[in-house]
């Protein structure tokens, strides 16, 4: 990404809002907002995610509790890392699909791997794993690009969550939907199944009327909240990531604790309940993103065939795929709580062996899941 100052010389090198979504959108996103830095809100996201990180709710995150030389948070204020940062196009990418809710019926011996995990692409006739990472960041540089053939020089950093940045405050400020009760960004027509990614610009933003933060349309629903099995969601607005399921069988490395188990059903690889049961994604459109189509056979995927992956075919079927962050282990103790919860005793060899494991996080989960079984 260019690092040089920006360029004086340079006649109305400035950015609107018209000029920014159009290129975003013709980068290959589906919707985008642009802010002029610092935003309105941000005294308040500061405050919150301070707070947020303050009760503890970061679980073992600790790379969200970074702070600078000034002993303050990195990503509570854009300013904090980036004091030359003076505006944020916050780009939006639908990845629904038409493939089922992980809400709805399925066979008792399947997992779910979360809707944003089994993307993928068409390389050479085959469907291949698509790394959102990947595909957003190069939409993002081909946005830098265009600009940079418009305006001229100036500083830009790209991110897609991958830097000291709080991309959903600043999808709020930039009126691309309201923060809702389940934590997630809702777009009021696109819904929430949307990757965040976000160009910094050293560019001054032209003074116009730009789109403001949108009013909350939660109103009174509590589905989200209700339907969390591992009550993440105790208190609305606020999520406790270290009862998330998402943050369980992806992040959290180590052994998880009994008392949750239960609760993370048959999730293998993150969570989507408090989305499938929000009314906003109802009628969510279907993604025609051509890398960011479903990969079919990750999809309620058959708990026998994860748990007779190799480690080499763990890398073989999910090399470029986000499912790599969870580990060859971690995904088998993930399965391995699936398995007890699927009340099917016919996953107990595959689990006796389990529970002879040398890594605690596995061995601890495949106890569990027999001791489940053989009571039921």
């Amino acid at each position: 990404m260019s690092s040089t100052p920006p360029n004086p010389a340079v006649p109305n090198q400035s950015l609107t809002h018209a000029q920014a979504r159009a290129l975003a959108v013709a980068a290959g996103f589906t919707e985008a907002g642009l802010i002029a830095l610092p935003h309105s809100g941000q005294a308040r996201d500061a405050a919150r995610f301070e707070q947020w990180i303050a009760n503890g709710n970061a679980g073992s995150m600790h790379y969200l509790e970074r702070k600078g030389p000034d002993g303050q948070l990195l990503r509570a204020r854009i300013a904090n890392p980036f004091s030359w940062a003076r505006s944020a196009i916050v780009c939006f990418a639908s990845y629904d699909s038409d493939q089922p809710r992980s809400t709805e019926p399925a066979a008792q011996a399947t997992g779910w791997i979360a809707r944003y995990a089994f993307t993928s692409k068409q390389v050479q006739g085959r469907r291949q794993p698509s790394d959102y990472h990947k595909v957003l960041k190069r939409r993002l540089e081909a946005l830098e690009a265009e600009l940079h053939a418009a305006l001229g020089s100036f500083e830009a950093r790209a991110y897609v969550d991958t830097g000291p940045v709080v991309e959903r405050s600043l999808a709020v400020a930039a009126g691309l939907g309201w923060t809702g009760k389940n934590t997630c960004l809702i777009h009021p027509k696109l819904g929430s199944f949307g990757f965040l990614a976000v160009l910094l610009t050293s560019l001054p933003v032209q003074s116009e009327k730009v789109p403001t933060a949108l009013k909350d349309h939660c109103g009174t629903c509590r589905r989200c909240i209700e339907a969390c099995p591992t009550n993440a969601l105790a208190v609305p607005y606020q999520m406790d990531a270290a009862r998330c399921i998402s943050y369980l069988t992806i992040e959290h490395k180590g052994p998880i604790a009994p008392e949750l188990m239960q609760g993370m059903g048959r999730q293998v690889f993150g969570c989507d309940i408090c989305q499938d049961v929000c009314p906003w994604n109802r009628k969510s459109p279907v993604t025609l993103d051509p890398d960011l189509a479903p990969r079919p056979e990750l999809v309620n995927p058959a708990l026998d065939w994860l748990a007779s992956l190799t480690e080499a075919d763990f890398g073989q079927q999910f090399n470029g795929s986000p499912i790599r962050r969870a580990g060859y282990t971690g995904l088998q103790r993930n399965i391995a709580i699936a398995m007890g919860n699927s009340g099917l005793g016919r996953f107990m060899p595959h689990l006796e062996t389990w529970a002879a494991s040398a890594d605690e996080a596995l061995r601890s989960a495949a106890q569990w899941a027999l001791k489940k079984l053989q009571s039921e």
